[in-house]
C-alpha cells in the first residue's frame, strides 16, 4: 500500500516497525527518530525560544536535554529506530520508568523526569508515549527476576533491586573473578528482582538496543560532508554537522 497524509493512520503503527504521529500541537521527540513527515511541523531545541514554558513543565533531565527536540505543527510524522520494533503506550495518571534509549517520544500531558536507575528514564501523568525494543514486548507482573538485557522498564511498581547468584559467586569462576576482576556477568548469574504490583517489561531479545549519535549526519557517499571524491563529499569527519532540527 502506498500512503499518502490521508491515509497514514493517526497516532498507530503502520508496520511493526514504524509508526505514524497525528500532530497537532507539540510532542517530545528523540532526535534522529524522525524519518518524514506531511504538513508544517518546526523542530525546537530544548531551552530554546517560546517552548520554555512547555519544556519547564514536562521534561524535567538535564542529562539527556541534548539528545531531545520539540515538534511543533500539524501534520503526520512519521517515528522509526533502525528496523527495531516500535509500539505506542497510554498512561493515564501513572507512571513508567524506561530505558533511555528506547524511549523515542511522548505527549506534552507526560512529564519526563531523571531515574534513580542509571540509563533510565520516568514518565509521569497522563498521555502517550513511543517506544522502541529488540524483539516484541513481553508484559509480567512481579515478583519476577529479570535479566538486565532483556529488561525495557516497569510501570507502577518499585525500583528493582539487584540478585546475584551467590553459588556461581562461590563457584570456582566467581572466584578467579574475586581475585583478578575479569569476566562478566551474564543473566543467569545477575538480576534484577521485582516485587509488590506493577507490571514489568521485557524484549524477546537479551541484546540491547546499541547507542548511536542521533545528532550527527553518517560520514559516508552520498550524504552531506561525507568522503573527499565521492557523491555528496566535502569535508570529512570534521565536516559533519548537526541534523536540520
Amino acid at each position: 500500500m502506498v500512503h499518502d497524509a490521508h491515509t497514514l493512520p493517526a497516532d498507530d503503527n503502520v508496520n511493526p516497525y514504524t509508526f505514524s504521529v497525528h500532530l497537532d500541537g507539540q510532542w517530545f521527540l528523540q532526535r534522529g527518530k524522525m524519518i518524514a513527515y506531511y504538513g508544517q511541523i518546526d523542530f525546537h531545541g530544548l531551552g530554546h525560544g517560546p517552548l520554555d514554558r512547555l519544556v519547564a513543565s514536562s521534561f524535567h533531565s538535564p542529562l539527556h536535554a541534548a539528545q531531545w527536540v520539540v515538534a511543533q505543527g500539524r501534520g503526520r510524522m512519521l517515528l522509526a529506530d533502525r528496523a527495531f520494533d516500535i509500539n505506542s503506550y497510554d498512561l493515564d495518571q501513572g507512571n513508567l520508568t524506561i530505558r533511555s534509549g528506547n524511549l523515542l517520544a511522548f505527549s506534552p500531558g507526560l512529564a519526563l523526569k531523571q531515574s534513580i536507575i542509571p540509563g533510565f528514564l520516568t514518565l509521569i501523568g497522563t498521555g502517550k508515549f513511543v517506544a522502541a525494543s529488540n524483539g516484541a514486548v513481553v508484559f509480567v507482573e512481579p515478583p519476577i527476576r529479570v535479566d538486565p538485557q532483556a529488561l525495557v522498564g516497569w510501570a507502577d511498581c518499585p525500583s528493582p533491586c539487584h540478585h546475584y547468584d551467590h553459588s556461581y559467586l562461590r563457584g570456582v569462576l566467581g572466584g578467579v573473578r574475586m581475585l583478578t576482576g575479569l569476566g562478566g556477568l551474564s543473566g543467569e548469574e545477575h538480576q534484577f528482582e521485582f516485587a509488590g504490583a506493577g507490571q514489568v517489561l521485557l524484549q524477546s531479545s537479551e541484546t540491547l538496543m546499541d547507542g548511536i549519535d542521533t545528532g550527527s549526519v553518517p560520514w559516508e557517499p552520498g550524504m552531506p560532508g561525507g568522503p573527499e571524491g565521492m557523491a555528496g563529499g566535502g569535508r570529512g569527519p570534521g565536516g559533519r554537522g548537526p541534523l536540520p532540527f
